[in-house]
């Protein structure tokens, strides 16, 4: 097996603002797996505030870039425990996994959907991410949208714009990337309309989520706060949903896990994501079908995408019937 990867810089389509500042471009780390002249992708994008630094994934990744190159083609399942053994960042770790099912699917001739027996019964629309703006601004965007879910992202509680986002007829969730204040929750959640969002995503700074409760309005969805499976149980009393990043709990094969044991828990699961190309967002898609809520908007947020796989046209999911997870390079 073949390791190899490359920089990618991916040029954004607006500038994409949110409470940790504003962006015009993002990059990402781009991994190839290959066997007998087939090739899996995975990636994972450089985020600041998850401190993520290429340079360390690098000097990592030649690091083990023998070990992996020596392994034998086993089940992903059983790969995974290869990857867990090498002490690797979850980001770094959820594209090596995400690039082993890619390429064990194509040498396999099944689909992801396939090896893992997942039936697209009902696949959620996904919401697409309104930047920070003034209210008016970020209505006006919604109004001119074909999508019909929105995550409107704010860096301040303010009771007037929420007002006036819950007048639109509109499927509408609410991420303030942990601006909030516990303060701002408690009256959140004991205001009645706060039920008519979709979520309310990861409303305080991680860590802070004692005062959240899940027997009031407010639907809170855990993001930072939700890493890994070992989160669930002390989030459960707060949170009544987790967004599952690939990213953040390293890979689709600890997501599988982690949206089986979040169900069991009562807890209702999103599948989303970072800034992505259709690399990133088609291995997260092919989990769409086992979640209550997804945000795959990634690649459309870009404007030099670099491969074909599973699409998002409008908010529906349009899942690629290929091998692995379906992805080539444009």
């Amino acid at each position: 097996m073949n390791l190899s990867w490359k920089i990618a810089r991916f040029e954004l389509k607006e500038t994409f603002s949110i409470s940790y500042g504003n962006y015009s471009h993002r990059e990402a780390l781009v991994i190839t797996l290959s066997q007998n002249g087939i090739s899996g992708y995975g990636e994972c994008t450089v985020i600041d505030y998850y401190q993520i630094n290429l340079a360390d994934f690098i000097e990592k990744l030649n690091s083990i870039k023998t070990l992996i190159e020596k392994h034998q083609i086993i089940h992903p399942q059983e790969f995974y425990i290869f990857l867990e053994s090498l002490n690797l960042p979850s980001f770094l770790r959820s594209a090596l996994d995400c690039a082993y099912w890619d390429l064990f699917g194509k040498l396999e001739n099944k689909s992801f959907l396939e090896l893992n027996e997942i039936n697209v019964n009902k696949i959620p629309e996904s919401s697409i991410t309104i930047s920070v703006a003034s209210v008016e601004e970020q209505i006006k965007k919604i109004e001119a949208s074909s999508w019909t879910k929105f995550k409107v992202k704010c860096s301040q509680f303010n009771k007037e714009s929420i007002q006036k986002l819950l007048k639109l007829d509109r499927s509408i969730a609410l991420d303030s990337n942990g601006s909030f204040t516990p303060e701002d929750c408690i009256w959140l959640e004991n205001f009645e309309g706060s039920g008519n969002f979709d979520y309310l995503e990861q409303p305080m700074q991680p860590g802070n989520y004692s005062v959240l409760h899940t027997n009031l309005y407010a639907n809170w969805m855990a993001d930072e706060d939700c890493q890994s499976i070992v989160n669930l149980r002390t989030l459960q009393p707060h949170y009544k949903s987790v967004n599952v990043k690939l990213v953040k709990c390293g890979g689709l094969t600890p997501a599988l896990d982690l949206i089986a044991a979040a169900k069991t828990l009562g807890l209702q699961t999103m599948i989303g994501c970072m800034t992505e190309s259709t690399i990133g967002i088609s291995a997260g898609a092919a989990l769409a079908a086992l979640v209550d809520y997804t945000d795959l908007d990634g690649a459309n947020l870009i404007a030099n995408d670099i491969a074909n796989g599973s699409k998002v046209t409008n908010g529906k999911i349009q899942l690629s019937e290929k091998p692995g997870l379906g992805i080539s390079i444009l």
